[in-house]
């Protein structure tokens, strides 16, 4: 059984839904607090013990690759100005030379696309996958446990979380069966099942072991939903050779992708800091008191 070594981290979307914000600065490099959001991912990545970082780009994503290299001007500057906290905080984030890689999706043909981008880098071995725009709270990482269901199982390993069933119909949702170590078999997988037909409530959350054989399902899978290569149809495909598991976190998933799921990302990670938790708590209830009452939409 080979070790998972390497992970990969699509980063090649416009980030629509945040313009015009993400007209200039990929929504990967937004700040939750004080962290671009790409960086908790990478963070989580390494706790899990992963050596080699995965960048599927696209246009104007450059700053990205920037980020996670040496700015000696920095550098030199904080060490003129005795600034030592600031400069080890720098070079602990800082990946290894050669431990990061770059590699362009050119189309934006959907996340099974941009995952088999990257088949050249990660070969004939395992690899985790981590979508940038969900992240959890650094003391309750994901990717860390899902490797060591690995390391139990030795194939493929899925990360859900629940939902509310009346709203399982968003999400893409797996069928639980018999529970193995830490986690579950996976007996069937649906994306965004009609109402009233999901077989759980249990979501998949941005986080994967995929067996390398998934590429060459990849290559030739057909356009599905979206007209774009579906993720979900490949592990479908390859789910016919080899077992799936799931393994049920316990903690939390914020998702940056919306606007909504950003903002409250910032205020959560801020209230996990001892540093900060007080006085964002106080600005909270200041301004929401100066602000008035919210008038809630009604559910219809």
């Amino acid at each position: 059984m080979k070790k998972v070594r390497k992970a990969v981290f699509p980063v090649a979307g416009l980030g629509t839904r945040f313009l015009p914000a993400t007209k200039a600065v990929p929504k990967e490099m937004l700040t939750v607090v004080d962290r671009p959001v790409i960086q908790y991912v990478v963070d989580e990545a390494r706790e899990a013990g992963i050596e080699h970082f995965i960048f599927v780009t696209g246009r104007n994503k450059a700053v990205i690759e920037d980020h996670f290299d040496i700015q000696f001007e920095l550098n030199h500057t904080l060490a003129q100005r005795g600034k030592d906290d600031q400069l080890a905080r720098l070079q602990r984030l800082q990946p290894l030379a050669g431990q990061t890689s770059f590699t362009r999706q050119q189309e934006p043909l959907g996340l099974g696309h941009a995952v088999w981008c990257a088949r050249d880098i990660v070969g004939d071995e395992p690899f985790a996958l981590l979508l940038p725009d969900m992240i959890t709270l650094p003391d309750q990482g994901c990717m860390k446990s899902m490797v060591e269901l690995y390391e139990r199982t030795g194939t493929n390993v899925i990360a859900v979380e629940e939902c509310d069933p009346e709203e399982a119909h968003k999400y893409g949702i797996v069928g639980k069966g018999a529970n193995i170590h830490t986690g579950f078999e996976i007996t069937g997988m649906v994306e965004k099942p009609k109402k009233g037909t999901a077989p759980s409530n249990l979501f998949i959350n941005g986080r994967y072991i995929l067996q390398p054989e998934i590429f060459k399902i990849l290559e030739n899978q057909e356009r599905g939903a979206g007209n774009e290569i579906q993720l979900t149809d490949g592990m479908l495909k390859l789910a016919r050779k080899q077992k799936f598991y799931g393994f049920h976190y316990r903690g939390r998933t914020f998702d940056c992708g919306s606007p909504e799921g950003f903002v409250e990302a910032n205020v959560a990670f801020a209230l996990s800091r001892p540093d900060m938790r007080a006085k964002v708590a106080d600005l909270i209830e200041g301004l929401v008191a100066d602000f008035g009452p919210v008038r809630r939409r009604s559910a219809s």
